[in-house]
């Protein structure tokens, strides 16, 4: 436990260890203790970011997602092992089991600001979500999917579970004589790396090559250090040399070297022993300042020819010394991504070892069963440069992966479940802008008038209840003016006249397609009105998908508490996610019935801004002839197009060229454009 500090850029510093939070290895997440609130509701007060004495109040709901970022990018995001900050100042994410970059990649909800804020580099925007979906959604969407790993059956249920997969082992071309000893544990990870140091050094010199596996990149540079300081030669291989990838692990089976690297290990690259005598010839020349473009062929296939040589002579060397070896640093959350790492070694039937130190200061010993065996380690009085190596030992680590494995299958199940509600609101909705997408312009036209007709009716039944005398007919009246101009023949007292509600409603439908035939004459006839109606509907769709997206986000976040009313929150989920849908239908037929009435064509009001502009100049010019003295009058500029240099002509004192020259350039192209007004705030259902 650390106590904290909230600085003033709601990022969160660690200092001595205390008891001031609680941190969730599995989840990642963090909680304050009521000491640490207690500290954060001090320091906000000095600071005035909170409101009242109680940190948790509604008033202070604002400030709670930013602490809460705040601690988890502090505490359980590291550098170099979660992200890394490239030269350019960006915060990238590394991929827990592949170790590479992710770029273009962010964490949601804020937490990628905070850790930006922690390392002090620029904070960028919050991503807007546009789209989103699942993998397992998307891979679903093929009508034929298949697939091969040489680590699936560790995944077996979850390819069967998600997506009705049956996983089949095919045996291997030659036997495996791969030796896999039993984990090597260790009381505390000084002592761990360094019995890996020394083992490394003996293998090296035996000239048996080493390829040394880490779970960050952090860890990798650690043991480089040791490595340096131990005098041993070898070679690093993290996501900060990924471009060097192919080359570094094909001479990673030479004799006696060292390769550090991370679960990225040179997946697609085989490790030959004795070494890829392509790329030995490659280095060799490189080495004597020759480029390969400009070599002649002959002297290309002689150091090819020797390189061949060598790397025979020194596959021998590797065979004798035992093959590749495969050091293990630590485990990993998921048993692939171990079998992954062994099997770099011990291919095509070539010999080779793997082995794993482990120690109980490791992440993995930290979440499942490291008190247990701390407790017999000292109760044996076994000193903690000591390993202890048993076959139990090895299966409960196992053990602890399968479950770590569930805990997360059960998260990438939870999710899916949840997506599967936006799924199918997805697909509904991608049907929608398809159909919109290919419709005849009669059957676009009349499905608009289909919406301005039950718009109206709706507002109809709203207001318009009850005894006759009771009906509101001004507020009838000021709610058709929000979508349509009303006709001048149409008032509130015509309306009073009528004798039902039908009458009524039937009434300001036909002053609306009345209106709607105005409007289609106006932007240049029925062809024009097409496309305008087609790009109306998308818009409107568009950015009332992309809010409801977010706000199926913010209803999944709080989801969880309908536990406590013994509700299942999916259930809930998936009725208020449901409800939910049948407002964004209303609120974009209702967006849609207004922006239509809205629409003008860019040329007409363009036009309008020039007639402004020339009534502006006429005005500056009487006042520049009124004003200029008699002795020495001042030429003035009467043409309507001033020079790129010249003042411009709205008095603003700027040169044209910087003030209205490009919306005058726009204002004399010859075509039109249509654009829609922005529509007054719709009601939410």
């Amino acid at each position: 436990m650390k106590p904290l500090i909230a600085s003033s850029d709601n990022s969160v510093e660690e200092e001595e260890p205390d008891g001031d939070y609680v941190l969730d290895h599995r989840t990642k997440s963090v909680y304050l203790t009521e000491q640490g609130v207690e500290k954060v509701e001090k320091a906000f007060k000095t600071t005035g970011r909170m409101v009242g004495d109680n940190l948790y109040s509604p008033d202070n709901a604002d400030v709670i997602p930013y602490l809460d970022n705040a601690l988890r990018a502090n505490v359980a995001y590291e550098i170099d092992r979660d992200y890394i900050v490239d030269e350019t100042g960006q915060v990238v994410i590394v991929d827990e089991f592949t170790g590479r970059l992710m770029h273009g990649r962010r964490f949601s909800e804020g937490l990628h600001q905070a850790i930006e804020a922690k390392e002090n580099v620029e904070v960028q925007r919050e991503n807007v979500t546009l789209g989103t979906i699942t993998f397992q959604n998307y891979f679903r969407m093929y009508e034929k999917l298949a697939g091969m790993t040489g680590t699936a059956m560790t995944s077996l249920a979850e390819f069967r579970q998600i997506y009705n997969l049956d996983v089949v082992a095919i045996p291997t071309h030659r036997p495996v004589v791969r030796a896999d000893n039993q984990d090597v544990i260790y009381m505390t990870e000084a002592a761990k790396f360094n019995a890996v140091v020394e083992d490394i050094r003996e293998r090296q010199q035996n000239g048996q090559p080493v390829l040394v596996g880490t779970v960050a990149i952090e860890t990798s540079e650690h043991l480089s250090k040791l490595l340096k300081k131990a005098g041993i030669e070898h070679t690093v291989l993290n996501a900060k040399q990924h471009f060097r990838e192919a080359n570094i692990i094909a001479q990673a089976g030479r004799p006696g070297a060292v390769t550090i690297a991370t679960n990225m290990a040179g997946r697609g690259v085989d490790i030959l022993l004795g070494g890829n005598s392509e790329g030995m010839a490659r280095a060799e020349l490189h080495r004597q300042g020759l480029e390969l473009a400009e070599l002649e062929p002959n002297v290309w296939e002689e150091a090819l020819a020797k390189a061949k040589q060598q790397a025979a002579l020194d596959r021998e060397i590797v065979l004798a010394a035992g093959g590749l070896y495969v050091l293990g640093t630590e485990r990993h959350d998921a048993r692939r991504i171990d079998n992954q790492l062994r099997g770099r070694g011990g291919r095509q039937g070539d010999p080779g070892e793997s082995c794993f130190y482990l120690s109980l200061e490791d992440n993995l010993m930290k979440r499942f069963g490291a008190e247990r065996v701390r407790g017999f380690m000292q109760w044996a009085d076994i000193p903690e440069d000591q390993p202890i190596q048993h076959s139990w030992i090895s299966k409960s680590i196992e053990q602890a992966q399968e479950r770590v494995e569930a805990y997360y299958f059960d998260m990438r199940k939870r999710v899916l479940e949840y997506d599967d509600v936006v799924n199918k609101q997805r697909h509904a909705m991608y049907k929608q802008r398809d159909e919109i997408l290919t419709a005849e312009p009669a059957d676009l036209r009349e499905k608009i008038h289909q919406m301005i007709a039950t718009e109206i009716g709706e507002f109809c039944k709203t207001y318009l209840v009850g005894e006759r005398n009771e009906w509101d007919l001004d507020e009838v009246y000021r709610q058709a003016l929000t979508i349509y101009p009303v006709p001048p023949e149409i008032t509130p007292e015509v309306l009073d006249a009528q004798h039902s509600v039908e009458d009524i409603e039937v009434l300001l439908v036909k002053g609306a397609l009345q209106a709607y035939d105005s409007k289609t004459e106006e932007l240049g006839g029925p062809e024009m009105m097409a496309q305008v109606e087609r790009q109306v509907i998308l818009q409107s769709m568009d950015t009332l998908w992309v809010r409801h997206l977010t706000d199926l986000d913010v209803l999944r976040e709080g989801i969880g508490l309908q536990a406590i009313r013994q509700r299942d929150p999916l259930v809930e989920y998936k009725i208020e996610g449901f409800r939910m849908w049948q407002d964004l239908q209303d609120e974009i037929q209702s967006t849609l019935v207004r922006n239509i009435f809205r629409v003008e064509m860019a040329r007409r009001q363009e036009q309008k801004v020039s007639n402004v502009r020339e009534s502006q100049q006429e005005v500056d010019l009487g006042s520049a002839k009124t004003n200029a003295p008699t002795s020495a009058p001042e030429p003035v500029r009467v043409t309507n197009k001033p020079g790129r240099n010249d003042p411009c002509w709205c008095g603003s004192g700027k040169k044209y060229k910087h003030c209205h020259y490009e919306a005058d350039q726009l204002e004399r192209q010859p075509t039109a454009k249509a654009q829609a007004k922005p529509a007054p705030p719709s009601r939410r259902r």
